[in-house]
């Protein structure tokens, strides 16, 4: 009865937000509170563990998410990500430019939240597009599936990082695990499967056409590029260093490597190197990070709303209700967390919502089944990019700005994300074979 409960609250959850286009925050506060009730936890004990659930979750991530949220809108407004992608593009050539925008997506994609990597880089391959000539959807396409595979697999976009808080992982395995996922994902999702998009017709708008920072106004190549892999260096080095220095240096390597930690130190970086130092006031970057803020404050509720959900199921003792039952099944956990998101992601249309959702169903069967917990975030992260469709934003904002067809949308975008999908699941498996 009570699995039953569960499948009612996640269909709920999928009709409050697909159907009834209610804000996913509050969605996911109602179906807490109705499957507490259903479920028979104590009418006192509901909002205790919806309000633990949203704290613990929160808490854990709420730096890590704002300093990335804030370092990469710095990186944007300063012009340092279109240095990053002139510089690349202009190395690779307009014959290799498909390599050469998916570079550029998956460095630039790092720092940078998918909706703000997608509309600062797109005009930027519009630019291209008019320029040179170049087929819309295949030159766009390469640079998309690199975008998709850093906000899915990599720490510290909101999805990998709060579930790397849930699942107890190490962050820096992670994202070192994350980025031997993501290449393959992204060559074969990017530049090999854009050779079959060549005819697609597309126009792209001239509205969308970029407002480009003069040249003479942007900052230094190696600058740029600095700030924007700053995070994953201090993230490898933090994992490395361990191994090099000796043990009485081991509780500051422990301070050093904490996620917010790091993100704080990328970011005061970013701020001298991009701000301070290039003569714009504190006052002018401390404006950019508070319009960062705005921009990921409902993620931050959407995350809260789903750990409120993960503790009620944990409460009530449902949580290993499942992974008994999944730890039956002769199924890899790690293919079960992929298919949980995958199935949600298909029915909400958020990567996010699937994403976290499935953590709460998928949590408890990590530890009964000794699964690698950093694993399981690219596991459920992959899951999560699984078939973007006519409920899914992103779909919406590809064909806008490409302006093709629903059919052509369907073909190019929604195959993309079915690639970068399970050659991430592929390389999850191949890679747990080789950690185990």
């Amino acid at each position: 009865m009570d699995l039953i409960i569960v499948l009612g609250a996640i269909l709920l959850l999928v009709v409050l937000i697909g159907v009834f286009k209610i804000n996913a925050f509050l969605s996911f506060l109602f179906v807490s509170v109705t499957a507490g009730l259903c479920l028979g936890v104590p009418l006192d004990k509901i909002t205790q563990s919806v309000e633990k659930g949203i704290g613990d979750i929160l808490g854990s991530n709420v730096v890590i998410i704002i300093a990335g949220a804030m370092l990469g809108k710095l990186i944007a407004d300063t012009g340092a990500a279109q240095q990053v992608a002139t510089s690349i593009v202009s190395k690779t050539g307009i014959k290799k430019v498909h390599w050469g925008v998916a570079l550029v997506g998956f460095i630039v994609g790092i720092p940078l939240f998918y909706n703000t990597g997608f509309v600062l880089l797109v005009p930027l391959i519009f630019s291209m597009v008019y320029q040179y000539r170049l087929p819309a959807v295949a030159t766009g396409i390469s640079m998309l599936a690199a975008l998709s595979v850093a906000h899915g697999f990599l720490p510290p976009h909101p999805s990998p990082a709060a579930l790397v808080s849930q699942f107890h992982a190490d962050l820096g395995k992670t994202l070192l695990y994350g980025i031997v996922v993501a290449v393959p994902a992204i060559v074969l999702a990017g530049p090999v499967f854009s050779r079959a998009l060549l005819k697609i017709p597309a126009a792209p708008l001239e509205a969308f056409r970029p407002q480009a920072i003069a040249k003479e106004n942007l900052p230094g190549t190696f600058s740029s590029f600095f700030v924007a892999l700053l995070p994953v260096g201090l993230f490898a080095l933090m994992t490395l260093l361990p191994f090099v220095l000796h043990d009485k240096y081991a509780s500051l390597i422990s301070f050093l490597a904490q996620p917010s930690i790091v993100m704080l130190a990328a970011l005061i970086a970013g701020t001298w190197i991009l701000g301070l130092k290039k003569g714009r006031n504190m006052q002018r970057v401390m404006l950019m990070y508070s319009d960062a803020v705005k921009e990921v404050a409902m993620i931050l509720l959407i995350i809260g709303g789903a750990g409120g959900l993960k503790q009620v199921l944990t409460d009530s003792g449902v949580s290993d209700q499942i992974a008994g039952l999944l730890q039956q099944t002769d199924l890899s956990p790690l293919f079960l967390g992929w298919l949980s998101a995958a199935i949600i992601r298909a029915a909400v249309g958020s990567a996010t919502v699937a994403g976290f959702t499935a953590a709460g169903i998928i949590a408890p069967l990590i530890g009964q089944t000794h699964t690698d917990p950093n694993l399981m975030v690219l596991s459920i992260g992959a899951g999560s990019l699984m078939f973007s469709h006519v409920n899914d934003g992103g779909f919406w904002m590809f064909k806008e700005y490409f302006n093709v067809s629903i059919k052509d949308t369907l073909r190019s975008w929604s195959i993309m994300e079915i690639i970068v999908s399970v050659v991430g699941l592929i390389g999850v498996l191949i890679l747990n074979n080789f950690i185990h």
